[in-house]
């Protein structure tokens, strides 16, 4: 084994993982530097025993060893981490796909290193990078406008039940498309209605709380950015 060359797959592994680790940790996301790390590191050794198994264990003539067969078994066996990552909250959204996707990432680039293609690791990680970073920002000033949009969950609850649809007007009336509505009686008379509601990508959140809590016959606000 050319050691020299196994050297240098597992630092420019765990230089590209450090990159994709590090935009998750400044997104704050499960993903951190640590976790990505390891992955593509070890996704990388993983891929480089695999090839060197293949050429140096001895073998009958009439079995053939895949030299990345193990590295395979990396892709699938990377879906329970990910999995792990994958959560659904209390108003039915699901959050951590992203993440999970650049845990397979991850050791996709690591697998990449190993294997010998340095180049292509490198054009991976980048693109990569850019699909999650620089395209969404993209899409946010010049796609379509649902794609620059964002959803809020939105908890009011409003005095009487009359008022409940001049409420939803009001809102309506604030260029908000409400996706979802959930209606709910209170026992002291009031109505508690939960949204689910698509909003620009420029309002910020506490200016739409301020919008929602000046409504007439509002007596609670609750926003939520998901």
């Amino acid at each position: 084994m050319d050691y020299a060359d196994a050297l240098l797959k597992l630092g420019l592994s765990a230089f590209l993982g450090f990159i994709i680790g590090l935009e998750r940790e400044l997104r704050r996301k499960p993903l951190g530097l640590k976790t990505c790390l390891v992955i593509s590191i070890i996704s990388c050794l993983l891929t480089i025993v695999s090839i060197q198994a293949a050429y140096r264990l001895p073998s009958p003539d009439h079995i053939r060893m895949d030299p990345l067969r193990l590295a395979a078994q990396i892709i699938s066996g990377i879906g329970f981490l990910g999995g792990g990552v994958i959560l659904r909250r209390e108003n039915d959204s699901i959050a951590g796909l992203t993440t999970a996707a650049m845990i397979w990432g991850a050791a996709g680039i690591g697998i990449t290193v190993g294997a010998g293609f340095y180049i292509e690791s490198i054009a991976g990680m980048l693109f990569l990078i850019i699909s999650v970073e620089f395209i969404p920002l993209i899409m946010n000033a010049f796609g379509p406008r649902p794609l620059r949009q964002r959803e809020i969950g939105l908890k009011v609850i409003v005095n009487d039940l009359q008022n409940v649809p001049t409420v939803m007007e009001e809102i309506q009336g604030m260029g908000i498309k409400v996706n979802n509505m959930k209606l709910k009686a209170l026992d002291t008379g009031e109505h508690f209605i939960q949204l689910k509601l698509s909003v620009d990508q420029k309002l910020r959140t506490p200016d739409l709380y301020f919008a929602i809590h000046n409504i007439t016959n509002v007596r609670g606000t609750e926003v939520e950015s998901l």
